[in-house]
């Protein structure tokens, strides 16, 4: 079995349903995006939903990924930054009892990282993100050790807007003969940060993770065309659909996967969890198809519940059904 890094942004998801877009359109927040906030905003923000209830869960893009991982039982580590603070105890312990190993500096001026997503009826959820002590991450402070015995580095497309972090993570991964995975995170980002993903992806990355709006800021073109179009540049490409399933290319191979069929309560975590799905197949070297519906079992548990955290029993149904994928023939 591989072993996966994973680096991100440290954040604590605070997890609110909301009964309209009225916050969304008060804070002028992009439906179903994520918007940088800064500290001020982000405290308007959570007080003007003070009165919906919340639920905390470790979060962050690559950190979702990386608890998915760890409770699948894949040997797994998590590099981030955040606050000298309960919210930083409270990641730090959420990581340990996945079973991660988590390497997270500490900020000594800044509080850990915030993610506010507001979940609207239909199931979209928009964050408003305060990333805090995150940005306090360096590429200086990451260290050959940190690397070692791992075979695969798993990075947030986020991470574009500290381009001297995300590139010493990929020499560093390279230098320890790692393949790189990255997800592009959100199509808004991938439309500011369009050529730094493109050089980096072109000089790096080995497995390429979008949904249709990504794939599609990113190419200019539809998901079918979009995969062809990624995969030009790196060994596997990915572009997942939503409810229409996902595309995956390597080399000539081409597999559609289907979606599974549930009801949406909450898309949080869908792309993340996926990701996780898919890395854990890989890692102990399935298919394609199987490593991709594994992506799918888990995205279609996860969007059954509220936040990127399932409950016990929601695992225990994915393990299952992986189970019974991983041993058809």
């Amino acid at each position: 079995m591989k072993k996966i890094l994973g680096i991100g942004n440290a954040l604590v998801d605070v997890m609110t349903l909301i009964p309209d877009d009225s916050c969304l359109n008060l804070f002028r927040l992009p439906k179903g995006t994520m918007t940088m906030v800064d500290a001020a905003r982000s405290g308007e923000i959570k007080n003007a939903i003070a009165s919906y209830s919340t639920t905390l869960a470790s979060g962050g893009s690559a950190g979702n990924t990386m608890y998915g991982l760890g409770i699948m039982g894949v040997h797994s580590s998590f590099i981030g930054k955040v606050g000298r603070d309960e919210l930083g105890n409270f990641y730090e312990k959420d990581m340990v009892e996945a079973g991660l190993m988590p390497v997270l500096m500490r900020s000594a001026t800044s509080p850990t990282g915030t993610a506010v997503a507001l979940v609207t009826p239909d199931s979209e959820r928009t964050f408003a993100t305060h990333l805090g002590a995150a940005t306090e991450l360096m590429a200086e402070e990451l260290k050959t050790i940190y690397f070692k015995g791992y075979d695969i580095l798993y990075l947030e497309g986020y991470l574009v807007f500290n381009l001297p972090l995300l590139e010493e993570a990929c020499r560093l991964s390279r230098e320890n003969r790692m393949s790189v995975a990255i997800d592009l995170a959100s199509y808004n980002v991938v439309t500011d940060m369009l050529p730094h993903f493109k050089d980096v992806i072109s000089k790096y990355v080995d497995i390429v993770f979008a949904n249709e709006e990504e794939a599609r800021a990113f190419t200019g073109l539809g998901p079918r065309e979009a995969l062809d179009s990624i995969a030009k540049d790196c060994n596997i490409a990915v572009v997942k659909t939503g409810a229409g399933g996902s595309w995956i290319k390597r080399g000539e191979e081409v597999v559609r996967i289907d979606a599974l069929k549930v009801t949406p309560v909450d898309t949080t975590g869908a792309g993340d969890l996926y990701a996780a799905g898919f890395l854990y197949g890989y890692s102990h070297g399935f298919s394609l198809d199987k490593c991709g519906l594994f992506g799918s079992i888990l995205a279609g548990k996860v969007i059954e519940v509220i936040g990127a955290r399932m409950p016990q029993e929601k695992w225990q149904e994915a393990r299952e059904m992986i189970s019974l994928v991983a041993a058809d023939q």
